[in-house]
Order: structure tokens, then sequence, then C-alpha cells
């Protein structure tokens, strides 16, 4: 027997453990030691662990493993994997053989070559927010990491002149208040970074395995309705993510999301965690939970897998919210499934689990006990506006104005960033924010430069108001930039618009979502109607098509959209839409009937006997 043999087979001494045992006691006795370490426990002794075993001898992982530092988290919850018998799926593989944050060299070689990455090192430059986008462009396209969503003047300035220098002459807002580049190529990558960077923008771990950018309530100080400002938790938990490299590398991507509870949804309930403010009143407070602001935990949020996120019963305090975020991720790094990709989300996890182990795991790694209250004690203020995110609008501040911009599904050319920001300057206070409907606002704008304002929106080719239908369209980047979708997204939804803005007059807010796959970036399944495209077959010809949804909802709304129709045209979608909202305007119980609830009590036979009538 080589010596190999003899350090990785079990002993036949082993006392009465099989092969399967021995090698399962090896991978919890790892995970273990490090779980124990990282919450500040001593770790238990090899000697006093085979005594335990009934004189197994347990190898502590791999010879020459490092099980140290900010990567042994990671790595003690790979090998446990396959000492369990896992079989780790191709990303994990990746992940385990190089860390993706230690590819920037790697980033700055090819860009010097002119090449691409080629096989895993494609998903793992990801992880430095660098996406290799073909076949559908032959480039990259740059996901930022922009906290709250909160930019200033100057930063947008940058990021225009970097557009024009390095990019495609354009930038894209997101559906997570965010931003992105696109039509890279391979000499610019490394450039892109470094720009980034010298603007004060971190893009790190914007891709891959790792938290995306911290989202919260885009009036952050500004909303008279809030209940307490979440861009300073929002900017904070970013910098705790990026300077926590133990919290990178988690079994799949992961997000979190702030809400003030203010006039402009952030979408929390579509997140992993949620944090949703709260009042705690005199008639509900405790010994434990003394009366003021909470945020109440909510968890498993994944609507592209039909889920929101759901109630805990735990309230947090905003000053423990980092370190709440920090020991759900280490929850999540130790025990998410690292095999299947499909399954590697949280929700997997919860489903498995249940709420009530998963929160006790949290309480261990936090290091004291969670503030607990029954979720049908906590009363949620809803105030939400679904218009209060285009047009002008009055701020808390005595005489000052926000306005929200309507941008084209999200996409403004470099010159109009570029004037986005010369107009922040002259009549707001340097800021601008993202909001998550793929649009962006400018705020404090005095009362008597309102006008002036609305002339210089209009001056860069822009608008400040919006229909029904515009100001809720999401689309994303669809087959133009995107090779997992399968229809022109961004200008399929543009021509719906214009038909139906042509055709019949709303009177109340319609979301309509028009999204390229199954990966649901633009959440077409929380849309009043959703689209997900696909390929339609028409005679000999592929056409671009989509499956039609309808009756999706969020936040006190909340609910999943139902499939009506499977791979529909799209040059059938513009009519049979008409034919739905028409129905909409006519059979609604009063004027100020909402879709979702319209949609909620007509069947499925009814709404398609409405889309499909004469």
């Amino acid at each position: 027997m080589t010596d190999k043999e003899t350090t990785d087979q079990p002993s036949e001494e082993s006392k009465g453990f099989t092969a399967e045992q021995a090698n399962y006691l090896q991978g919890f006795a790892l995970g273990s030691d490090v779980a124990r370490t990282v919450r500040g426990l001593p770790v238990i002794s090899d000697s006093a662990r085979n005594n335990a075993a009934g004189g197994a001898t347990v190898q502590v992982g791999p010879a020459g493993a490092q099980l140290i530092g900010p990567d042994a988290l990671v790595n003690s919850a790979v090998q446990k994997t396959e000492a369990e018998g896992g079989k780790l799926c191709n990303e994990e593989k990746a992940k385990r053989d190089q860390h993706p944050l230690d590819i920037w060299g790697d980033i700055a070689k090819r860009s010097r070559e002119g090449s691409f990455p080629k096989g895993t090192d494609v998903f793992l430059t990801k992880a430095q927010g660098l996406f290799y986008v073909a076949p559908a462009q032959d480039s990259y396209m740059c996901r930022m990491r922009i906290p709250g969503g909160h930019l200033t003047s100057v930063q947008v300035h940058g990021l225009a002149d970097m557009a024009d220098e390095l990019a495609g002459r354009y930038v894209d807002v997101t559906t997570r208040n965010n931003l992105q580049f696109r039509e890279i190529k391979p000499e610019n990558a490394h450039n892109v970074l470094i720009g980034l960077r010298n603007l004060g923008i971190v893009n790190q771990g914007s891709g891959a395995d790792n938290v995306r950018n911290v989202t919260s309530s885009p009036l952050s100080g500004i909303d008279s309705d809030e209940l307490v400002e979440t861009l300073p938790l929002a900017q904070d938990l970013h910098w705790y993510l990026i300077n926590h490299r133990e919290l990178f590398g988690l079994p799949r991507k992961f997000n979190i999301s702030f809400d003030g509870r203010g006039t402009i949804s952030p979408l929390s309930d579509t997140n992993d965690v949620g944090f949703f403010a709260v009042e705690v009143t005199d008639e509900i407070a405790t010994s434990d939970v003394p009366a003021g602001i909470y945020f109440q935990l909510r968890l498993g949020g994944i609507t592209g897998h039909k889920d929101f996120a759901r109630p805990t019963s735990v309230l947090v305090a905003a000053e423990d919210c980092c370190d709440i975020s920090g020991a759900i991720l280490k929850v999540f790094i130790e025990n998410g499934n690292r095999t299947d990709r499909k399954k590697a989300r949280l929700k997997y996890l919860l489903d498995d689990w249940g709420f009530d182990k998963f929160i006790t795991e949290v309480e261990s790694v936090f290091g004291k006990p969670l503030l607990r209250m029954e979720d049908d004690k906590l009363s949620f203020r809803d105030p939400e506006n679904r218009f209060a995110h285009v047009g002008f609008h009055k701020q808390k501040q005595e005489g000052k104005n926000y306005v929200g911009l309507v941008l084209p599904v999200g996409r403004i050319t470099s010159e109009q960033t570029r004037g986005i920001a010369k107009i922040a300057d002259q009549f707001g206070s340097g800021i601008i924010r993202l909001t998550v409907w793929q649009n962006l606002l400018i705020p404090n704008i005095d009362d008597e430069d309102v006008d002036a304002v609305k002339a210089a929106i209009e001056a860069i080719g822009l608008h400040w108001q919006a229909t029904s239908v515009r100001a809720g369209l999401v689309a994303c980047t669809g087959s133009r930039g995107c090779k997992y979708a399968g229809a022109d997204t961004k200008g399929q939804a543009l021509i719906l618009a214009d038909y139906l803005e042509k055709e019949i007059e709303l009177d109340q807010p319609l979301n309509i979502h028009f999204t390229g796959c199954h990966h649901s970036c633009a959440q077409h399944y929380i849309g009043d109607i959703g689209l997900m495209g696909t390929a339609v077959t028409q005679g000999d010809d592929m056409v671009d098509g989509y499956h039609v949804l309808i009756g999706g909802g969020y936040g006190s709304r909340g609910r999943m959209a139902r499939q009506l129709f499977d791979a529909v045209a799209f040059d059938d979608i513009p009519p049979m839409i008409k034919r739905i909202l028409s129905s909409y305007v006519e059979k609604r119980s009063d004027a100020q009937e909402s879709f979702v609830d319209f949609a909620s009590r007509h069947s499925d036979e009814e709404l398609i006997t409405f889309a499909t009538a004469s």
C-alpha cells in the first residue's frame, strides 16, 4: 500500500466504521473545526476526536490544505462536500482551484494580449464584474456595484467619459439601482476596472457567487413618508462586504436590500435578505424589544423561482445589520449546495432546513440572542406611490423637489449621462439616485428652478413625464447583448409601449416586465404583465416570441404572475395585450381597482378569453 493510500483510506482497525462513514467523519470534523474557529470556540483535538470516533483515525483535510485565514470557511465547506461524497459542480471546482478575487492579474495579462477568457476563467472573471457575453456580443459587459444607487455628479461625469473611451458610448441602468457598461473590447477591460476604482466605485464581487450591490430606498433622507434613512446602512454594508474576504465565494449569488417603508419601493421582498423598517410602538414593546424603529428580517426571496422573502419574526437594530448579514452569509457558506447550481440559492437551504433551524444557526454565529416579535403584532405602512419614481415631487425639505427621469428601458447615451450630471450640478446638489425601475432621480431642486430643469431634461433628449405604460416598463438586456435571451427585449418593449400609448388610455399605473429568459433579470413574475422571451417557430423560420404571464405584484400586492400563454410570436403580443387591458378598463370593479386585483378575481380561463376575444 502506498503512502497516499495509507493517508486517504480508512484503517481496517477503525472499529466498525465503514469507509463511507469514516470519510463522512473526516468532512464533518473538518467543517466543525473551522466553524468553531470562526465562532471563537476552541478546536477539538485530534486525540479527543479519535476517541469520540471509537479509535478511528480521521484525517482533517488533505495533506497541505491551508485551512487558516479568511478563506478557511469556504475551503472547509468545499472539502466537507467532497468528503461526504458530493460531486462539486464546475464552478465550485474552478473556485477551489483559484479564488475568484485572485484573478486580477489574469485580467491584466489578457488585456495586454487583447484576448478574452476561456473555459472556467469566463466564470471566475465575473467576480471582478467583467462578463464575456459572446456570442451575443464579442465583448465584455461590466457590472458596477453602487451601494444604495447613490452617485455624485463627479462620478457620473467620469462614467460618461469612460463609456466614450472604453465602452459602447452608453450606460445601462439596471433593475438593482445599478449601472452597466457594454461593448468593452478585451484590451480595455483592465482599464475599466481601474477607472471605476479611480471614481470610487469598487465593483469587486459584482458577479459570480457573491453578494451583489446592496440596494436601498432611493429617496432615503428626502422622503417625508419613510420610517428611517436606509442609504447609510446600504453603504455601510457595502464596505463591510468588500472588506471581509471570507464572505466571498458563496455557493451562489446573493442579494440584500433595505426598505425604509418610503414612497418608492426598492423591491426588498425579491431579495435573499430583506430588511424592512418597522416601528415597535409602546403598546407592543417588551423588555427585550423596547419601543423604537427596527428592521424586520425577511429571507429567501428569489422571484425567478417564485418565492418572495418571508418574515422570520426576527427584528434587527440598525447597528446590527452588518453583523447579522455576515452571520447569515457564513451559515450559507457552510451549508449551501455546492453540487447543483439550480439548488444553490438560499431559498433551497431554507426549504431543506426550515426557517427555525436556519435562524438558530445564524444566532449561534451572531453570538448573542436575536430580537424576536411575532409577525402579526407588527404593522407595516405602505405609502408607496407607483408614479413616484417619475416626474417632479416635493421632498421633505422645504422648497426642494426631486425629479424622476424617464429613460428608454434604462439605456442612456454617454452624452445624455454627461448632461444629467450637469443638471444635477447646476440645479441640484450634485447628487443622482438610481432606482430599481431602470431610471434615476435628481434631488434638491429649488421650486423656482423646476421649469428650467424640465427644459434641460428635454434638451438632452430625455423626458420627465410618463404614461401609465411607460412609467412601469422594465426590460433586461435581451438578445442584443445576452447569450441567454430568446428575444430583443429592449427594442420590443419600446415597440409595445408606442403601440399601447396610441391604442388605449390607462389611468392606473401598470408594470410590464420584459425578460429574455428564465433567469428573470427583469423579474417577469412580479409584473402586472410579464413577458419571458423564447424562440417561436413560424413555418420554416424562428422568430422572437414570449411566454405571457398575467397578474404579478410585489409588496402589499405581492403575488406571482400566472403563465397563460406559451410561445407567442412578438408580432401577436401588442394586440393581445391591448385586448387584455381593454377588458380591464371595461370590467374593473371601479376606477381605482388595480390591474393585479382585477387579474386576481378572474380565473385563468376568463383572462384567456379577454386576451383572445375579437
